[in-house]
């Protein structure tokens, strides 16, 4: 990617503003610096949602009870106890009435709900029991009854990734079973509730069973293994990689979305920013075992370095003065002097600045000095505000010339105050509007990317510009730049 065009023309041309009206003559150019541009690799916590289908445990749940839970034989019931009644002129009792207790319970279809972190499977009940061989007076009498089983399951994941669950079975009776016979309600639910215990018991068996087969370690470790990946964000001008290096996986809990089991996770990674030809792959590491989530995962934290060129700030500059050299130039004790501008030079040197060679010839129009032709080296700091896209320079001085030939002509035009205002009124500008550009590009390429069976979904959110700096590898500004992110692995 390449920095404005704006401050491409700054950057070169401001050799030319505020120069001293003293100079150093050196008939060497400034000395190329060598240094690259370190980029600090930036901590990330990006989100990993794990889905389980839910309606797989339903499913398995569905096999493995029967439907019907459970039946009742007990002959000889007191189903009828003796009791006293006033008669007016005595007291009698009455005897007791035995009976055979005969009947079922059945399940209907388990049924799924939930609400944020309770996994609930309803359970409908309906029962059938009938009293036989009442006292011998009555051959059976009926009665049902309905009730509806609530198993509440709440997840936790061992540090092996081995999801568990606890169980809340609870049920309620909307009709308990009972029956009406001379006058007296006949109860069954104590002995419904002792043939539905062990049914309870059951369930809570054979959820962990059912609960390993979600396959949740699996999935992380594929979420896991993927995410060691580098991601393109720039394609050229220059190009800039992401590379991502897990260290951890942070558990945050769960939610329902569904049917489906979304599991809260958070991948601690380090993304670091590689210019130039793409980095190799960070080597996969085991899984780790599981940490609790420490903040809010979903955020994604990288740097972009926009970088230029030298070599293509050249052309920039030399296209400013060669439209600049149409009109004279006003130097001090000489006149209106015209500048004839052949080649511009750019690089990086020493202690941050930049050098800027500027080769041409002056010519004093009222021919009273001799023309002189050579190149005068300026070196100087690029400068701007923390969060700033408006460029200067300071400290910018006139270094040197190289194969001048002729007077001092050059070196005293190079210090005309007049040319460096007019070209920082022509050409200093704010590139408010490239960076708002460069940012538009910077989140259409991170906002969907995939990688194998690897998608990273990522938005910008908040951007901040430090400071520009000049190196030897180019003249860059730092871009740090966070939004939210999340990993998903498309099985």
């Amino acid at each position: 990617m390449r920095i404005p065009r704006q401050i491409t023309v700054a950057a070169a041309v401001a050799a030319l503003l505020a120069l001293p009206a003293c100079s150093r003559r050196d008939d060497e150019p400034p000395r190329r610096a060598q240094d690259t541009i370190r980029i600090d690799p930036q901590a990330s916590l990006i989100t990993v949602p794990i889905h389980a289908d839910l309606g797989d445990l339903t499913a398995a749940l569905e096999r493995e009870v029967p439907r019907t839970l459970w039946t009742i034989d007990k002959p000889g019931q007191t189903c009828v106890p003796s009791r006293g009644v006033d008669i007016g002129i005595a007291k009698i009792r009455t005897p007791e009435i035995k009976c055979r207790i005969v009947g079922e319970v059945a399940r209907g279809p388990l049924r799924f709900a939930g609400k944020g972190e309770e996994i609930v499977l309803a359970m409908p009940l309906h029962a059938v029991v009938r009293a036989e061989d009442i006292g011998g007076v009555l051959k059976r009498e009926t009665a049902t009854a309905d009730a509806m089983a609530h198993a509440v399951v709440r997840l936790t994941l061992a540090q092996d990734w081995t999801p568990r669950g606890t169980i809340d079975i609870r049920y309620d009776w909307t009709n308990r079973p009972h029956l009406n016979f001379l006058g007296q309600r006949i109860d069954f639910t104590e002995q419904a509730d002792a043939k539905l215990a062990p049914v309870i018991a059951r369930l809570e068996r054979e959820l962990p069973r059912q609960l390993g087969k979600l396959e949740v370690r699996r999935q992380v470790e594929k979420a896991w293994s993927s995410a060691f990946t580098t991601l393109l964000l720039n394609r050229d001008n220059p190009p800039v990689w992401m590379r991502i290096s897990p260290r951890e996986v942070q558990y945050g809990g769960y939610r329902l979305d569904g049917k489906r089991l979304v599991l809260n996770l958070g991948v601690k990674a380090l993304t670091e920013t590689h210019v130039g030809q793409r980095p190799a792959d960070p080597s996969p590491t085991p899984l780790p075992a599981v940490r609790p989530l420490e903040a809010d995962a979903g955020r994604l934290a990288f740097f972009i370095p926009v970088i230029a060129d030298y070599a293509q700030l050249e052309p920039v500059l030399t296209k400013a003065l060669h439209k600049r050299s149409r009109r004279p130039f006003q130097v001090p004790g000489v006149g209106p002097v015209r500048a004839d501008f052949r080649k511009v030079t750019i690089y990086g040197t020493t202690g941050g600045r930049i050098a800027v060679g500027v080769e041409f010839t002056a010519t004093d129009l009222a021919g009273r000095v001799d023309p002189t032709k050579g190149t005068v080296w300026m070196t100087g700091v690029p400068l701007n505000a923390d969060n700033s896209r408006r460029v200067g320079f300071e400290n910018f001085e006139v270094s040197g010339t190289t194969d001048m030939t002729g007077g001092n002509l050059i070196l005293r035009l190079a210090n005309a105050p007049g040319m460096g205002r007019t070209i920082a009124a022509a050409l200093a500008q704010n590139f408010e509007k490239d960076y708002n550009e460069l940012l538009g590009k910077i989140d259409r390429a991170i906002e969907d990317k995939r990688e194998g069976d690897l998608v990273i979904r990522a938005k910008v959110l908040r951007t901040r510009t430090g400071r520009i700096k000049a190196a030897g590898q180019g003249l860059y500004l730092p871009v740090w730049a966070d939004g939210t992110a999340s990993i998903t692995v498309d099985k």
